[in-house]
């Protein structure tokens, strides 16, 4: 077994040292291989001096950001596994047989949960611990439907194949989130285990801000979830706006006692292609994700498979030449009619202007989804 324990590193000279030790104390309790990567993201302090001095390896990387510097790290790490956590002396480096045990007993990825192995005093602000975490892994766990207790643990290892497989890409903070989220999306096994956090060592600020990094994560949680971001809002506006085109086409009607006119059908009008072009954006959306992370099947990924661009092309000309046959016949009627009041096919004029207009908007459509759909990787294995 070889193992490598990774430490992004930004002005740790106050505690790196402690790490390094930690960990090649461990690596020899264990009886096991290893190797301490120190991933350097920009130190002006000793922290580099220190961790060669103790027989870590040192790369470095010259973009700033948490992601970053693990990134640089994990690339450069030669064992089969990989453990990371903060060179701060957060969290235990002595600890790491917990971790590869369960590597070795098949998981992908292994998750530390400071809320179940505790928290001391002072190790976490109290904004952090009630509101930030919980959130945003609350939030993360209902959009994802991963069931992790901490995503926002530091502490965490994983098997080299299994980083490869994540394809991970964000070198800030949210680079911990992007991680469980890839691999679920990999079909990887994922398993949680108690972890400690006990008060850091840095003897400096934190390099996170609250605020800050609390938005990237959420940002990076809600534009990977096209589900709940776009094709829920976009189906509730689309059928709404579908009833009301329908209800209202031949003339108004009567709900519930109330008379529904022209007003409303031009509201139908609106909502449905405010619909449809939110809905447009999350197919688009997930087409892009498909691109980089290959969907598990479902009920989308028979769709893009399916999907051609002489189908949707023509769907779209269909649509736009009824619309268009519609304002055509109306045209008519009014040349016979001399030019006068049309006001019994104002309702029916709209509904065609909508077809006429949906149908160019998935004209277009279709080619930009076509493209997106060229650069995916099974488009590319179906060529070959």
């Amino acid at each position: 077994m070889y193992v490598t324990a990774v430490m992004p590193c930004l002005n740790e000279e106050n505690s790196i040292g402690i790490c390094i030790d930690k960990a090649f104390r461990c690596f020899a309790e264990l009886g096991i291989r290893g190797e301490v990567v120190v991933a350097d993201n920009g130190s002006t302090d000793r922290s580099v001096e220190i961790a060669e001095s103790l027989g870590a390896r040192v790369v470095h990387e010259s973009r700033r950001g948490y992601g970053a510097a693990l990134m640089c790290g994990i690339e450069a790490a030669k064992g089969r596994i990989v453990i990371m956590a903060d060179a701060d002396d957060s969290y235990d480096w002595l600890a790491m047989g917990d971790f590869i045990c369960q590597i070795e007993n098949g998981f992908d990825l292994v998750m530390g949960n400071r809320f179940k192995g505790g928290i001391a005093p002072g190790a976490m602000p109290p904004l952090h611990r009630y509101l930030g975490n919980p959130v945003l892994s609350t939030v993360t766990r209902l959009l994802y439907d991963i069931p992790i207790g901490d995503f926002h643990c530091g502490m965490r290892a994983f098997t080299n194949d299994a980083y490869k497989r994540m394809k991970l890409r964000t070198d800030g903070m949210e680079f911990a989130t992007e991680m469980i989220v890839y691999a679920a999306q990999a079909g990887l096994r994922i398993g949680e285990i108690p972890t400690t956090l006990s008060p850091d060592k840095r003897g400096r600020p934190p390099h996170l801000r609250s605020f800050r990094d609390g938005w990237r994560h959420l940002r990076f949680i809600v534009t990977y979830a096209p589900d709940y971001l776009y094709m829920a809002p976009g189906s509730l506006f689309w059928l709404l706006g579908l009833l009301g085109l329908i209800g209202l086409v031949n003339g108004p009607a009567q709900l519930f006692g109330r008379v529904l006119g022209i007003h409303f059908l031009v509201l139908a009008s609106m909502l449905f292609l405010l619909g449809n072009s939110i809905l447009t954006f999350g197919v688009l959306a997930k087409a892009y994700h498909n691109a980089h992370h290959p969907l598990p099947p479902s009920l989308f990924s028979r769709f893009l498979r399916r999907f051609t661009l002489e189908k949707g092309v023509l769907t779209g000309l269909a649509l736009f030449l009824i619309g268009a046959s519609t304002d055509a016949y109306i045209l008519f009627q009014w040349i016979e009619r001399h030019q006068g009041a049309m006001a019994d096919t104002v309702h029916l004029a709209i509904v065609a202007g909508t077809a006429t207009i949906l149908g160019l908007h998935l004209v277009f459509s279709s080619f930009l989804l076509n493209m997106m759909k060229a650069g995916s990787p099974a488009h590319a294995h179906g060529r070959a």
